[in-house]
């Protein structure tokens, strides 16, 4: 790397490997008729995956080159949204969620998919494992919807697991909707 530039381990992009991302989409139980939200899609590790289980899919990307990757996905059921996840509009019908978005933004993701009158149904987010302690401690003020979900960690993720691997430990918070 030349001096000024960094590599994509420095600002925080920690794609999935395919199998990873295939066990979580079947981890979440996404697939036909289901609308599924990729918060921080990057190139599609997730996408595709949710693609193949027949889900209809939004992925927000906010890097416009990795944006255009996923737009040239072929697929009618994909909808790409080049924005930051912080300001994402959430859909009016029932949705889900099954996504690796920044760890840095995770707190403000989870204030707004848990957000008043949200129809989020269910999310499966890869967090970092500190992150999603905090959650499961009851440690995010504020969120009256909040007390509408369950949260369990789903799945623990080694560092291997991601490419180029993370300098955390991680793992998939998952939140479902009770009745």
């Amino acid at each position: 790397m030349s001096a000024g530039r960094s590599s994509r381990r420095d600002w925080g992009w920690h794609p999935l490997k395919p199998i990873w991302a295939e066990r979580l989409v079947a981890e979440s139980g996404a697939g036909r008729g289901d609308l599924v939200v990729d918060l921080g899609a990057g190139t599609g590790a997730i996408t595709r995956p949710l693609l193949d289980a027949g889900a209809r899919v939004i992925a927000l990307e906010l890097h416009r080159g990795r944006a255009a990757q996923l737009r040239a996905i072929d697929d009618d059921r994909l909808t790409v949204v080049e924005a930051d996840v912080r300001q994402l509009l959430l859909p009016r019908r029932p949705f889900k969620v099954v996504a690796s978005p920044p760890y840095s933004a995770a707190s403000a993701i989870l204030r707004r998919l848990l957000s008043r009158g949200t129809r989020l149904t269910s999310a499966h987010l890869v967090v970092q494992r500190a992150f999603a302690r905090r959650v499961l401690d009851g440690n995010l003020t504020g969120l009256r919807e909040a007390r509408r979900y369950s949260a369990e960690i789903a799945l623990p993720l080694p560092r291997s697991a991601f490419s180029p691997p993370p300098k955390v430990d991680s793992v998939v918070l998952r939140l479902r909707r009770g009745s």
